[in-house]
């Protein structure tokens, strides 16, 4: 029987042949992570050593640093529990950066695995060609065993062809696809991102279109192993894996092709990523703007950073506009900042931070109050998720966002011109 990647990737990890969708199988987690809570958990059940601290990375990013008592408790918590059951790999805030960020330059996902960690955006770790989903509070019963109880999900496969045109992105194709997707038909699916217009996509623009799978309702988010996820590989680990491909004969459970040449600049307006329409038709508009945001997990890399300082290179961000740039992690700060990209930004009048998701999930550093306009490079844009419900978030690529911050008003990049 032939089997797709995430499908082949379960088999092995469960140490058969081949799985059939629906079935649900006992598998082996190759890699996850702790929280706070879960060490908690692990407390409450008595168990005192970790099934393999080796796999398991911890990372303070939310509340990064902490903006109040209770969450520098909670950080307290969980330096504690990193110590108490001897994780393998710690990382502390202002020094590395955002988990599904992280983890990936680090090599701690490979080809070919699972990784099963508790946040919602954990599907980031499929541009890896590995099998990453997220497990909620159930991460604490992976710590303990080492092993997920899992239902293999059908798989719809997503064929991309074409090149993207400039000033489009992963982003763009992420928005597209939430678009299609927004019916719920992708629920618990796994989505297989391949074909040669991934071929042609960076590793950051995969990395994008992975993060925001989860907003689909996807259990994961799987592209294709090729050349250029290998030289990215070799650059950062040794370790040895072994990618999953699909065979020629598998069955999807639905296919979907799209010419990511003819995509535009794309928006999600409030209070929803599937909201998606055109950034040209809400420049029709005039939606005016009062704060963006260029950072998180889903869009605070090299090429996001990058594309946003020559956007605003030279130029002035809008007076009525404040603008807060956060690297995904320190190696992309350290980066950007010898290309001189956080100066550009700094020059035209973005308040350069820390990696952090603060301003993503509004936790600290961007919260918006009444009335705000926001737009967004992260991932979601519910009622309230930034701060107050009376708020508007609307998410977009980096050069979306940045030509906002120029004009003051939600425009198509392309149209402002150099």
């Amino acid at each position: 029987m032939g089997q797709t990647i995430a499908e082949r990737i379960l088999a092995r990890a469960a140490g058969r042949s081949c799985v059939s969708p629906d079935e649900y199988i006992w598998v082996t987690v190759h890699q996850t992570n702790a929280g706070p809570q879960a060490f908690e958990a692990l407390g409450q059940l008595g168990i005192t050593r970790l099934a393999r601290p080796d796999t398991v990375w911890c990372v303070s990013d939310h509340y990064a640093p902490p903006p109040d008592q209770h969450h520098a408790n909670h950080d307290n918590a969980l330096r504690a529990g990193v110590r108490k059951y001897g994780v393998g790999h710690f990382f502390e805030y202002g020094r590395h950066g955002i988990s599904h960020q992280l983890f990936g330059e680090q090599g701690a996902m490979l080809p070919g695995t699972v990784s099963a960690m508790s946040d919602s955006h954990s599907t980031s770790g499929g541009v890896f060609n590995c099998f990453a989903t997220p497990v909620g509070g159930e991460v604490a019963f992976v710590l303990a065993t080492g092993r997920l109880w899992v239902r293999v999900p059908h798989t719809i496969r997503i064929d991309l062809e074409g090149e993207l045109s400039e000033l489009c992105f992963g982003k763009d194709i992420a928005l597209t696809l939430m678009g299609k997707l927004s019916d719920g038909s992708a629920i618990y699916k796994a989505l297989e991102i391949g074909g040669p217009g991934l071929r042609a996509l960076s590793i950051d623009g995969r990395w994008t279109i992975c993060n925001m799978g989860i907003e689909t309702g996807a259990k994961a988010t799987i592209c294709e192993y090729d050349g250029k996820l290998s030289g990215y590989l070799t650059e950062r680990t040794a370790e040895p894996y072994e990618p999953a491909a699909p065979d020629h004969d598998c069955a999807y459970s639905s296919r979907l092709a799209i010419d990511v040449s003819a995509i535009q600049p794309m928006v999600a307006c409030p209070h929803a990523p599937s909201n998606v329409c055109t950034a040209s038709e809400i420049e029709k508009r005039g939606v005016k703007v009062n704060q963006v945001f260029l950072g998180s997990c889903t869009n605070g890399r090299s090429e996001d950073i990058r594309a946003a300082a020559e956007i605003l290179r030279g130029r002035r961000i809008h007076p009525d506009v404040r603008m807060v740039v956060s690297p995904a992690s320190q190696a992309v700060w350290f980066q950007a900042l010898r290309e001189g990209w956080l100066e550009t930004l700094a020059e035209a009048g973005a308040l350069v931070t820390h990696s952090t998701c603060g301003p993503c999930s509004g936790c600290h550093l961007g919260v918006l109050g009444d009335g705000d306009v926001c737009v967004s490079t992260s991932n979601r844009n519910y009622r309230g998720r930034v701060g107050s419900s009376e708020a508007e978030v609307y998410l977009s690529s980096a050069a979306t966002a940045a030509a906002a911050a120029l004009t003051g008003t939600i425009v198509d990049p392309r149209s402002i011109g150099s």
